[in-house]
């Protein structure tokens, strides 16, 4: 078992990383919620027949009443009209401020649970089981939690920290070759903006058979590094603004895309080969590193780059949430495994990008 604590006062947790974890799901939320009767389990068409039973017997033998909310797979479940849904059945099932919700799934069922979590009776406790790459090693922990809205994602949310977050690396063996890489663009990031070794360690076993022989080490250090980053700046007023490197640019194309095109670890992976290139436009990131991240996403089979009009970047970065004012901070590199942030206007950086992209 590998443990990591995320200490925040007052809202402390724990990471649990462990193969055959998910069956100790009831006896480890048991322990965290002596008092609560009812569990209600969110997760979506491709897990529930996967996992969810496993969840349920241990969370019936730890003595939950166990509630299930199932939603189509996939981002366009990511709304007010699902989590209305959601808000209106944890009432049906009779769910009080002792008991608890938990998000068996990726990214999507994470911040829809978490969120419905967050807002219901103003507040339950909430639990993380996440079954893919991308939110075993990014968005189950850090608290933010969202929906996405006509204008764009994540713009409808709220930081709400989770009580536990339980991560089994079995659960990836059924993922798909495009979720499995899109999961990778990901950690990719965290060797960018923290850990140059960690990179290198990446760039030397591109192929998913070699990374999975060192799955435990990389989401302990990519939950490690995500840590320490909300531990700092839970609020996303500072540092933990470098987690959003190539998410700026990601979120144009993901809205190039229609958000069906492109899955959100692609559009990361081409938003992450694009700010390079830009951060040496600016004169603040190496030459040779534009390459270097382009060389392990085509390993990895991540696009490098993606067509883009004009128009969907300016309605992007006019959302993007690093923006104040006429500004936005984009994530640069200034060298391997270091982030820093560049305020500009957004006029520049939409000149910028028609010049160099």
């Amino acid at each position: 078992m590998k443990t990591l604590t995320v200490a925040l006062p007052g809202r402390e947790y724990d990471i649990l990383i462990q193969r055959g974890l998910l069956s100790q799901a009831g006896e480890r939320t048991r322990a965290l919620l002596p008092n609560a009767r009812k569990l209600a389990v969110v997760t979506d068409t491709n897990v529930h027949p996967l996992y969810y039973d496993r969840v349920k017997a241990g969370l019936r033998s730890a003595g939950f009443q166990v509630g299930l909310f199932v939603i189509p797979a996939g981002e366009k479940s990511k709304d007010s009209a699902h989590l209305v849904e959601l808000w209106e059945y944890l009432m049906r099932f009779g769910l009080t401020r002792t008991d608890a919700v938990a998000a068996l799934g990726g990214g999507v069922v994470g911040d829809l649970a978490g969120f419905a979590a967050a807002t219901i009776l103003r507040g339950v406790p909430f639990i993380q089981i996440p079954t893919t790459l991308l939110s075993q090693v990014d968005s189950s922990v850090g608290g933010k939690v969202a929906v996405d809205l006509e204008a764009g994602k994540n713009l409808a949310g709220a930081f709400y920290q989770p009580k536990l977050v339980l991560m089994d690396p079995d659960t990836l063996d059924t993922l798909d070759g495009d979720t499995f890489a899109g999961g990778m663009a990901e950690v990719v990031k965290y060797g960018c903006i923290w850990d140059a070794r960690f990179f290198d360690l990446l760039a030397a076993r591109p192929a998913r058979e070699a990374l999975t022989t060192d799955i435990e080490h990389i989401l302990y250090t990519c939950c490690d590094i995500k840590r320490k980053v909300v531990m700092e700046d839970e609020l996303d007023t500072g540092l933990r603004m470098i987690l959003n490197f190539g998410h700026t640019l990601g979120h144009a194309y993901e809205l190039a895309g229609h958000y069906t095109q492109w899955t959100h670890g692609q559009a990361v992976a081409a938003g992450m080969c694009a700010a390079a290139r830009l951060g040496v436009k600016l004169g603040v990131t190496p030459p040779d590193l534009p390459g270097r991240i382009s060389d392990v996403c085509a390993a990895l089979g991540l696009p490098t780059s993606i067509p883009c009009s004009m128009e969907d970047y300016a309605a992007a970065i006019g959302l993007d949430k690093k923006s104040a004012g006429a500004d936005i901070t984009l994530i640069l590199l200034d060298k391997m495994g270091r982030a820093v942030p560049h305020k500009m206007p957004r006029g520049d950086l939409l000149a910028l990008l028609e010049e160099t992209l």
